[in-house]
């Protein structure tokens, strides 16, 4: 048994904030209030975890992972991803589906789901939208779904024939499933990664144009308010993208349209990737302040629902290559909560509450995930976050180190992850 004391306890399912105990007993939160230790039977077997001044809340689910896991395990695989997202209080995790091979068939999803089994948190993958990350030909949804998919994408890669997208939307949407969308049209991109502005500037390349993301956002909202889809715009990064998904939200049609803000484009831009060179190149690029300040607005009034990092591992080789060689993508998972307290809570005096529906409530509902309570009977899946401890980021638990946080002080962390009532992370 495990007895939290004295954390401030945040519930976004019942949207409650309270100074509380929790008592976890068999892998289940038990008891919620003010609890007598002297009352528990077997007390002598409780561990009690002092919790005064810091955050109990439900563990994270992140739905935008990568863990390269198969075909690019140097630099990632499931067992290191899985330790990374406990080290940042992540508990479920939904995993992309473009590994080598691709998981476009039920031998490979079998494989990243029975590996996740072994880890220490709840591990789900999407399968790809279409065979092979072509773009061309649509999956078997049917098996996959019934064989555990979770969703179905081709991140990474965007669909660019509108009639396959529509055709995607349209078999989703007969079987409920969620589809998940990276919009970037690469024809109004010279050099992915970094945004035209200031950055290609700096670069002396022409970058990726805003209209990448903006026409894509555009035509695939379109083509869900006409089918009924239930799809997730990935890791917006401009403010038109905002106005439209805003704009559609709006709409009766409108309810199963969602989209993700991520810690890095709510807390950079792209004057970062000239401090941080390849480490802040990611797809979609680092935009404009004003951008920025979008994707705050927007996580404020709901139009961006989901928090999700897009964790993205690379090798220490593949980062050290010129800014129009080396590939895009950021880790995430360890110092997203503390970015979000960072920018939302302590910046922008958003309610910790609203962190957690964003970061954990939310994401499990629309991908269906017995998670994002802290509530009694429910499973106990937890993070403890300390708001005032300052740390150095100058180790990840992941296999790669690709971060412009790296070597930073930063204040607020987590210091203790719980999954299914174990303790697999602790730094208290």
């Amino acid at each position: 048994m495990i007895l939290l004391k004295g954390g401030l306890v945040v519930d976004p399912e019942s949207e409650t904030t309270r100074i509380a105990d929790v008592l976890i007993e068999d892998g289940v939160i038990t008891n919620i209030g003010n609890i007598d230790i002297e009352a528990i039977d077997n007390a002598n077997e409780v561990r009690i975890v002092d919790c005064e001044g810091l955050i109990v809340g439900p563990g994270l689910v992140d739905v935008h992972v990568h863990f390269r896991d198969p075909g690019f395990t140097y630099k990632e695989d499931i067992y290191t991803g899985a330790k990374a997202a406990a080290r940042g209080g992540v508990t479920s995790v939904v995993l992309m589906a473009n590994t080598k091979p691709s998981v476009d068939n039920i031998d490979t999803l079998n494989y990243v789901i029975n590996k996740g089994r072994e880890t220490d948190i709840n591990i789900y993958t999407c399968a790809s939208i279409t065979r092979g990350l072509q773009g061309k030909e649509i999956v078997d949804m049917d098996a996959l779904l019934k064989a555990g998919a979770a969703g179905f994408t081709d991140d990474g890669i965007p669909i660019l024939d509108e009639d396959v997208a529509r055709t995607a939307m349209e078999e989703a949407a007969k079987r409920g499933a969620v589809l998940s969308f990276h919009e970037e049209d690469p024809k109004y991109i010279s050099n992915n990664g970094v945004n035209r502005g200031i950055g290609s500037e700096y670069f002396g390349i022409g970058g990726s144009d805003r209209q990448a993301e903006i026409s894509m956002v555009k035509r695939d909202i379109d083509i869900a308010l006409e089918t009924g889809a239930r799809i997730n715009l990935q890791h917006i990064s401009t403010k038109e993208a905002v106005d439209l998904i805003r704009e559609a939200k709006r709409s009766n049609r409108g309810k199963n349209i969602h989209a993700e803000a991520t810690p890095h484009h709510m807390s950079m831009t792209e004057e970062d990737i000239i401090l941080h060179n390849t480490l802040a190149k990611m797809n979609p690029p680092l935009r404009t302040e004003e951008d920025r300040r979008a994707i705050i607005a927007g996580i404020k009034d709901g139009t961006l629902d989901i928090i999700a990092t897009d964790h993205a591992p690379h090798s220490k080789e593949e980062k050290e290559k010129k800014i129009t060689d080396a590939p895009s993508g950021i880790i995430g998972l360890e110092t997203a909560l503390t970015t979000c307290y960072k920018t939302l809570v302590k910046e922008e005096k958003l309610d910790i509450l609203q962190v957690f529906c964003k970061f954990s409530r939310n994401p499990a509902k629309i991908y269906e995930i017995n998670a994002g309570a802290l509530a009694i009977d429910r499973t106990a899946d937890l993070v403890i976050f300390d708001p005032k401890k300052e740390w150095i980021y100058n180790k990840s638990q992941s296999k790669s180190f690709n971060s412009p946080l790296k070597d930073q002080k930063i204040t607020g962390d987590v210091v203790m992850t719980i999954c299914r009532g174990k303790i697999i992370y602790e730094n208290l």
